[in-house]
């Protein structure tokens, strides 16, 4: 027999749901504002980096919006449309990922140009932000991929355009996936390193600070290659070891 693979609950998944319910039982109503994040880690008692990674969770499904230097609030919503993200519904395989990463490229290597010619100093702001969180989070898995998928975000809010900035929340949870991955394989390849990942982000930001589209578009590129290619490498040496 086939059996189902039986996915566990993350702690942000958790949060993301408990909010959830409180939106859908109404609880919570549009327009209202979330606790910040350290007093919403005290009420779950749960990590800060947990609550993050569920408010990104809840922007994604579309519940939530985030005003910078305000805070959280619910958004109007028609409650037929309320789902889960993806990510919280499947385990992604090598095939997933690749495809991921494929649509990323295609994606994200444009929104880079698009940045780089309308981005704002507050959006610059933002992304130097994500960046210093990365350096903080330094050991911290949950605290990089929160701060890694921070700076994506930041980026495709700067490209200035509604239809892109709400394409990529619809994929943003899956991306988390990828960049699980592709830290958990960094962290333990000879290969190459976290600083390395930042790096790659930095020549992103500051092509984009420059306003230099292909420079933005290239870079992008780049660091989407590498992540393709590690995990490649990665998902080639555990096939090989489970045959062994």
């Amino acid at each position: 027999m086939n059996y189902k693979k039986i996915k566990p609950k993350k702690i942000y998944e958790e949060v993301t749901e408990a909010i959830y319910e409180m939106i859908r039982s109404e609880e919570l109503k549009p327009g209202d504002k979330l606790d910040s994040v350290q007093q919403l880690a005290e009420n779950f008692q749960v990590g800060r980096s947990a609550i993050r990674e569920a408010l990104t969770s809840l922007r994604a499904m579309g519940l939530v919006e985030m005003k910078q230097g305000e805070g959280t609030y619910i958004k109007e919503f028609e409650p037929d449309q309320i789902t889960f993200p993806l990510s919280t519904a499947i385990l992604m395989n090598q095939e997933d990922i690749a495809e991921l990463v494929e649509v990323r490229k295609i994606i994200e290597s444009g929104t880079a140009a698009a940045a780089a010619k309308r981005r704002t100093d507050q959006n610059l702001m933002m992304m130097e932000a994500a960046l210093e969180a990365m350096l903080e989070a330094k050991g911290d898995e949950e605290l990089g991929e929160t701060a890694d998928l921070q700076f994506h975000m930041a980026l495709a809010e700067a490209a200035q355009n509604r239809l892109l900035l709400n394409l990529m929340n619809h994929v943003s949870e899956l991306m988390v996936e990828t960049m699980r991955e592709t830290r958990r394989v960094w962290l333990f390849s000879k290969e190459t390193t976290i600083e390395q990942l930042h790096r790659e982000h930095l020549a992103i930001y500051e092509a984009i600070k420059a306003q230099d589209k292909e420079a933005a578009r290239t870079n992008m590129l780049i660091h989407l290659e590498n992540v393709d290619a590690i995990l490649g490498k990665y998902f080639q040496h555990t096939t090989k070891f489970n045959r062994e």
